[in-house]
């Protein structure tokens, strides 16, 4: 008999749209793997959801990009009905999703991130509150949701339209390249470099096809790949993550050779669309689309 597999998707988050697309891509490529399939577009309505996972599915594919999908609370939900899910569990979903309390376990197990503060949104209202250039950012978003770059001479501050709660993340913007690393269990698949066709490695050029290159492996020295291999799978572990994570970083080589590699964040749900970077590092080494979400069910489980 065919496992069943429940694929969450959707929600109510900044990022439904993106889930959505993850979610009906990987929906398609369990079928094709002979996957008993059914997909649930999340709602705020927990019983109805609670409804939909009976009988209880063998596992469940968990598609939720943002708040409530990847930050701990569907994961407590699945925890208490037994039911495995892909992904990282609650605790390292939650830590995670805090961008400043998970740098400082990634300083702590020696890894080099941008230095940063938390302030209340009210306080941006003063004007600069570090030398530009410096990114303002919400602390517990993901997919670059409502991030500002303050460049010299700007007068614009964030906090009139601002959405993401009371609480801002602000750090020095570091210049140079965008990389980024999948890790798939313990090993990394592959350092890939993001070049935008405009700006920065925004919302927009991540979802949108044509506007950013990507490049795998990326054209920058052995060393430096070597480093962003081996702080992806340290920071992974530091939080105590499983299954599939990504590991986004900015390396600087704009003063010196080799320069400076720092990581900005773990995504315990990166994106699994057409143009996402799990599935593409994964083709990179062998691993189809199908095999890859097969693997990533077949290594679901609960919290302890």
């Amino acid at each position: 008999m065919s496992k069943r597999v429940a694929v969450l998707l959707g929600g109510w988050s900044a990022e439904r749209d993106v889930s959505l697309s993850s979610g009906t891509e990987c929906a398609a490529a369990l079928r094709e793997s002979g996957y008993d399939v059914e997909e649930i577009d999340v709602t705020r309505d927990i019983e109805a959801l609670l409804k939909r996972l009976e009988p209880r599915p063998d596992a469940v594919f968990n598609a939720l990009h943002g708040r409530f999908g990847e930050d701990g609370h569907i994961q407590a939900m699945l925890n208490i009905l037994e039911i495995p899910y892909t992904h990282s569990g609650l605790l390292a979903s939650a830590t995670a999703m805090d961008k400043a309390r998970s740098k400082e376990i990634f300083k702590s197990a020696g890894i080099q991130c941008p230095e940063g503060q938390v302030l209340h949104v009210g306080d941006l209202r003063g004007g600069i509150v570090i030398d530009p250039p410096y990114v303002i950012k919400p602390n517990n978003e993901g997919s670059s949701v409502g991030v500002h770059i303050i460049l010299p001479g700007d007068n614009y501050l964030p906090v009139d339209d601002w959405q993401y709660g009371s609480d801002a993340l602000v750090e020095p913007y570091i210049p140079g390249r965008e990389l980024t690393v999948a890790v798939m269990g313990d090993r990394a698949l592959g350092v890939t470099e993001l070049r935008p066709n405009d700006g920065f490695y925004d919302y927009e050029a991540k979802y949108t096809d044509g506007k950013t290159v990507h490049l795998c492996p990326a054209p920058i020295p052995d060393s430096i790949a070597q480093l962003c291999v081996e702080n992806a799978v340290t920071a992974h572990r530091a939080l105590g993550c499983r299954g599939v994570t990504r590991a986004d970083f900015r390396y600087d080589d704009t003063m010196r050779n080799p320069g400076d590699l720092y990581l900005l964040e773990i995504n315990t749900q990166p994106g699994m669309t057409p143009l996402s970077l799990v599935p593409e590092q994964a083709q990179h080494v062998g691993m189809s689309f199908p095999e890859l979400v097969s693997w990533m069910v077949e290594n679901a489980a609960c919290d302890a």
